[in-house]
């Protein structure tokens, strides 16, 4: 029975629907329960949740945690999964509304990649009664889920597709840890506390979900993985760590340009779900949040070592996205055939911007100034904008 009141938004309810829902009992290791809680905490603080937006929530954890059931006993019946080599070529790492989406998607069309799919982000686990390679009722699934953001109307600013890559950060958030939270809702308090939390364990928990995938799917076999997301800008190192062979795409494009978008997407999101939403608070608490993420980025590509970076500028993109791509195909070990050149070609065709609606924002309504972005974001844009 789905949750609709903000009281019993509580760790014993939700795990007690997700067991009932899974008809399964065992979570695996249960380091998911302080970030859990915590956001719970904040949730109850300062989400300021609809009847709808707590009935959201409480579905999506309930999805979360059932698919993590699902994967536990999987691996259980098939602990094979656990022996799958999982090798990540790229990752894909910048503010959003860089154009990474579109750079994530074309980079995948070539051979010998793979990419999480945007249904396997939303039900990384198999159904009951589900045939392997075979899943159909999570595409469905999906497909509804879908459904519903088209009705937000949020193609506009997103343009999902139930088959395109799509970002692991909706399989984290189903851990409970990332940006995802902060985009839906206002929950500060979580927020400041993940940036002393470490997220090691998250990220090999989405290891072992690749595992699971490229187990699942035999034609992934013997391929390198893509994957992309703006939500790894404040965890490289816990990203490096678990994915040591992997090169960094950082996408850049000016912060006066990529805030305000931002904004409106995740506006468009909290409407969905929040009452008296307070666009001011909500876009000044943003705008401090990816600076400080640019700081954190900046730290750790010095750790890092900068030779692991490629860099590519969205206005680049947009001009020629398949010159962009030459270069990262070459050093990620893959030339640019021509076939490979007209399959990008022909998948550009098919998703140009201009087939979506415009998005329409302003500094202004989300409390900002260009000379605070400039002030916020004077290192970064002075390194890669300027």
């Amino acid at each position: 029975m789905a949750i609709t009141e903000l009281k019993d938004l509580t760790e014993k309810r939700i795990l007690e629907e997700a067991r009932n829902t899974a008809g399964l009992s065992d979570f695996g290791d249960l380091w998911f329960l302080e970030p859990m809680n915590k956001l719970l905490e904040s949730i109850h603080k300062d989400a300021n949740l609809s009847a709808a937006g707590i009935a959201g929530q409480s579905a999506r954890m309930n999805s979360g945690l059932v698919s993590r059931l699902r994967m536990t006993d999987t691996i259980k019946r098939n602990p094979e999964i656990l022996d799958e080599e999982i090798t990540v070529a790229g990752v894909i790492c910048g503010l959003p509304r860089t154009g990474s989406t579109l750079f994530h998607r074309l980079l995948s069309k070539a051979p010998g990649f793979n990419s999480i799919k945007w249904f396997e982000t939303q039900f990384y686990a198999p159904f009951p009664g589900e045939e392997r390679g075979k899943p159909v009722a999570r595409r469905e699934a999906a497909m509804k889920v879908m459904d519903g953001y088209v009705q937000a109307g949020m193609m506009t600013v997103h343009p999902f597709a139930i088959d395109e890559p799509d970002e692991e950060i909706i399989i984290m958030d189903q851990f409970f840890v990332g940006t995802m939270p902060e985009s839906a809702m206002y929950v500060p308090d979580y927020a400041e506390w993940l940036g002393t939390f470490d997220h090691s364990k998250a990220y090999q928990d989405l290891k072992t979900v690749l595992k699971f995938l490229q187990w699942y799917d035999v034609s992934r076999a013997g391929k390198r993985w893509v994957l992309k997301t703006p939500g790894h800008l404040p965890t490289l190192d816990s990203l490096m760590t678990t994915f040591p062979e992997t090169v960094l795409i950082s996408t850049h494009r000016d912060p006066l340009s990529t805030v305000p978008s931002y904004c409106s997407f995740i506006m468009a999101v909290y409407k969905m779900v929040g009452e008296n939403v307070d666009e001011v608070k909500i876009g000044r608490f943003t705008e401090k949040r990816w600076a400080g993420f640019l700081s954190r980025y900046e730290a750790a590509r010095q750790r890092i070592g900068v030779h692991r970076f490629i860099d590519v500028k969205y206005e680049d993109i947009v001009k020629n996205p398949i010159e962009q791509a030459r270069p990262v195909l070459e050093r990620l070990g893959i030339g640019m055939t021509p076939e490979v050149e007209v399959h990008m070609k022909e998948w550009l065709a098919e998703n140009s911007r201009d087939k979506r609606a415009a998005h329409h924002y302003t500094l202004e309504q989300f409390g900002l100034t260009e000379a605070e972005l400039e002030k916020d974001f004077k290192a970064y844009r002075e390194r890669f904008i300027l």
